[in-house]
């Protein structure tokens, strides 16, 4: 079973290694939470919601679309990709949200309307 603190790791590992500055504590935006920020070179602001296999996935879109109209230059959502790959993916073909996946072995896939993309 894949816990939520796994996934926390994994994607801040990720974003850490492309020089963003990574706060995984949660922030307040509009009416939500998000479990994390990243913050880029040029200040770009990403959301971070991370949502376990038995976590409430609607709710973290919700999160992340609050994120987006708070502000935040784009949202994304983790979970696992054995959970990711079997959600509808029309939500996440809007402009500036993200569905990311990491698997087993922590490596992370994102979504795009070309199908999955291991990101390195």
């Amino acid at each position: 079973m894949t816990n939520e603190r796994w996934l926390r790791w994994a994607i801040a590992r990720y974003y850490r290694s492309h020089d963003f500055k990574v706060s995984m504590k949660p922030v307040r935006v509009g009416n939500a939470m998000v479990d994390g920020v990243a913050t880029g070179p040029e200040g770009e602001r990403i959301a971070i919601e991370v949502k376990s296999p038995r976590d409430d996935i609607v709710r973290g879109i919700g999160q992340c679309c609050e994120a987006l109209a708070a502000g935040y230059s784009r949202a994304v959502l983790v979970t696992t990709l054995r959970v990711a790959k079997k959600l509808r993916k029309q939500i996440f073909q809007r402009r500036g949200m993200k569905l990311i996946g990491v698997d087993a072995k922590a490596q992370v896939h994102r979504y795009d309307p070309d199908g999955w993309r291991l990101l390195r």
